[in-house]
């Protein structure tokens, strides 16, 4: 069976796979390229990276709204629950958990994590999804580390990058950990959302497939790929 990724900007993916959604980052209220409105999104699963609001985003009324079980570290469980999200799965960096889509583990992240009304989120992270015999690394915010090695060493069939500069890796240590991880395909994310993060997707898509053996899919927000 195939699994089904689409990009709605920022870091917010949707990754449909054999009738489940799981929607990371959900940022979409506040976004200017957000393809869709928080009351569309449709969500069986909310993984959140970390706790800044540009991430946490809609969480919390699409949770509540659809009933989705939300995927995080356990500081931003916990605050979840006290915004009145009833289904939450904690985890921590290092550990996966086998759900009835597949299995997802938490890796780390080098970032913040202050939630968006000043309490502590706990470490923020990337995740590692294994889905219909398919391995995607979407390493969230998060700048160059040298583990993405090891991280690649798994087989990595996509893996999403933020590229934008200023707050993550940009286009050159994004490409540095391209080379790391080589991964099959490569879809760059956290880039153009706001002037101070604008980059140029061509002009990194033509370093990459120069330099790598590493195919990049570039989406407009709302498209999709496929695995």
């Amino acid at each position: 069976m195939s699994v089904k990724i689409t990009w709605y900007s920022h870091a917010c993916l949707l990754i449909e796979t054999d009738g489940t959604r799981l929607l990371v980052d959900p940022f979409i209220t506040g976004n200017p390229m957000a393809p869709i409105s928080a009351d569309q999104a449709a969500a069986d699963f909310i993984l959140v990276s970390h706790g800044h609001g540009d991430h946490v985003g809609d969480t919390v009324a699409i949770a509540k709204r659809t009933g989705a079980t939300v995927v995080s570290n356990f500081e931003i469980h916990n605050w979840l629950t006290a915004q009145g999200v009833e289904n939450c799965h904690p985890q921590h960096i290092g550990g996966g958990f086998d759900y009835a889509w597949g299995r997802v583990k938490l890796t780390i992240a080098h970032h913040g994590s202050a939630l968006p009304d000043g309490t502590y989120g706990g470490n923020p992270c990337g995740f590692l999804f294994y889905i219909q015999g398919k391995k995607i690394y979407h390493a969230c915010d998060t700048g160059l580390f040298y583990d993405m090695k090891l991280i690649g060493e798994e087989g990595i069939d996509l893996a999403v990058l933020p590229i934008g500069d200023n707050f993550t890796m940009g286009p050159d240590d994004s490409l540095r950990a391209v080379k790391l991880i080589q991964p099959k395909q490569v879809l760059p994310i956290h880039y153009n959302t706001f002037d101070i993060i604008k980059q140029d997707p061509v002009v990194w898509k033509s370093r990459v497939e120069k330099e790598t053996g590493a195919r990049v899919a570039l989406l407009k927000p709302g498209e999709s790929l496929t695995l």
